[in-house]
């Protein structure tokens, strides 16, 4: 399932609380984007048709809710970038952001911490 980067700012509102109204995610979100009630609405009816969420009725309104766990969206946005920027390695990945934004010693060390954990593993 693709989830666009609008839509996945929906989902966060609704990964970070949920059950929502549709007032409630235009109140996290509409303000910062700029957007109007209208293309939140626009989003939820794609997510819904995605089945990316659920809505429930309650009373007059609806409560939405997310249907994708957080980290199956994250997995599969991460997996894509890889394949799609990297040939599905890594290694690439963090010499890219060495070159571009140069590590700080407090990522160097976590990053060593997660290789020393994966040998360990192995």
């Amino acid at each position: 399932m693709q989830i666009s980067d609008a839509e996945s700012i929906v989902m966060d509102a609704l990964w970070g609380r949920s059950p929502l109204s549709a007032e409630e995610i235009v109140a996290l979100t509409a303000d910062a984007q700029g957007w109007q009630e209208a293309t939140v609405k626009t989003l939820l009816n794609r997510l819904l048709t995605k089945k990316a969420i659920a809505a429930e009725r309650d009373g007059r309104r609806y409560l939405y809710r997310p249907l994708v766990p957080r980290s199956d969206y994250v997995d599969a946005e991460s997996t894509s970038l890889l394949d799609r920027l990297f040939g599905g390695r890594v290694a690439p990945l963090v010499a890219h952001f060495s070159e571009q934004r140069k590590l700080t010693k407090k990522d160097i060390a976590e990053l060593k911490r997660l290789i020393a954990e994966i040998d360990d593993g192995e």
